[in-house]
Order: C-alpha cells, then structure tokens, then sequence
C-alpha cells in the first residue's frame, strides 16, 4: 500500500494555520492559534505536526538557542496538497476517471448560471 502523503482531516486544520503564516512557527505558537479555532490538546497538535514531518508537508529546524524548540516550516501549499487529495481521491472512488468524478460532482451539486460560466471558463483554460 502506497504511505499517505497528505494531510488528514485533522491534520489539515493544523496545516491551515501554517499556511496563513507567512513564516515559520514553533509548535507554541500553532498550539495557540488551534485554541482560538478548536478543542484541540496541545499533545495532539504536537503529534499531528509530528506526523505532518514524516509526510514531508512540514519540516523543521532546532533552534538555535534552545535546542528543545522546533521552527516547522511549509514543504507542500495547499495547492499541492489539494491536487494530490484530489487525486487520491478520484484513484479511490472513480477507478482513476476523472470525467465520472467531474460528472458525478456535477450532477449532484446545485449551481448557479454564473458558477457554470466558471466552470465553462476553467474548462476552456485547460484545453
């Protein structure tokens, strides 16, 4: 079986905080900024950066002065992360087609005139 390399859904909330910095964060400072969004134990936000490392969607550095303190730093944007999620997915789900995924969330979401204008302009865009 092929090892995960993408964040889970818990481990997306922690990597939304990274990816609204603009720098890198101690584990501290994630864990503070997780409280204001989740109940979340700082134990458990450890772990998931933890696990976010071993993806490789994080990294780090010791600090310098403190060698107990870690700056974990952003290896893989949302975007990456995205498009890999996708993937999986529509491997797991669609036997790899692409067009039954599309169609398939097509035909179940409600959108508007203007959403399918969108849609229409993203699919011209990738021709």
């Amino acid at each position: 079986m092929e090892k995960e390399t993408t964040p889970s859904q818990s481990e997306w909330m922690v990597m939304e905080v990274f990816w609204a910095s603009d720098t890198s964060l101690t584990a501290r400072e994630v864990i503070k900024k997780i409280k204001e969004k989740a109940d979340m134990s700082p134990r458990m936000v450890r772990v998931l950066i933890n696990r976010l490392c071993e993806k490789g969607v994080l990294s780090y550095v010791i600090d310098q002065h403190d060698s107990r303190i870690y700056h974990y730093s952003v290896m893989k944007s949302k975007e990456e992360c995205q498009k890999e999620k996708s993937r999986k997915f529509i491997d797991s789900y669609f036997e790899g087609s692409q067009t039954n995924a599309m169609a398939a969330l097509l035909q179940s979401a409600k959108l508007t005139a203007e959403q399918y204008r969108e849609l229409e302009e993203i699919l011209e865009k990738c021709r």
